[in-house]
């Protein structure tokens, strides 16, 4: 359902008001998507999966109590990271961990622009 002429000028009104008050999180909020967000979370589920895992090793032969908390906090930071990596889908993995920056037009690595040069492949 569209919304109506005055829903539509209250609306903008609202965001005028936003942008004017706290520029810097309207900025900020402008940048942030799904994927950079998901991206963020997998990085500190990876964080986490590994200190679960030191945690494990460095405690289980001292408490098996212990050793079974670090396995749980491993096995959140698993289903963590599964869970945003499926929110991201595809798309988001390959903008994640593509080299080019938006608007960048010349590659950063200099190895693979000769191998393309050689090959014939061009962007």
């Amino acid at each position: 359902m569209p919304l109506s002429e005055n829903e539509l000028k209250v609306l903008s009104e609202i965001e005028k008001n936003f942008y004017e008050h706290d520029s810097a999180f309207a900025d900020r909020m402008r940048s942030e998507t799904v994927y950079r967000h998901s991206g963020r979370n997998l990085k500190w589920a990876a964080v986490g999966f590994l200190a679960g895992f030191a945690f494990t090793v460095a405690t289980f032969t001292t408490s098996v109590y212990l050793g079974l908390a670090g396995f749980l906090v491993m096995l959140a930071s698993a289903v963590v990271f599964e869970r945003n990596l499926r929110r991201m889908g595809k798309a988001g993995w390959q903008e994640i961990t593509s080299q080019k920056k938006p608007g960048a037009t010349a590659s950063t690595n200099p190895l693979a622009d000769r191998f393309k040069g050689k090959f014939g492949k061009k962007d």
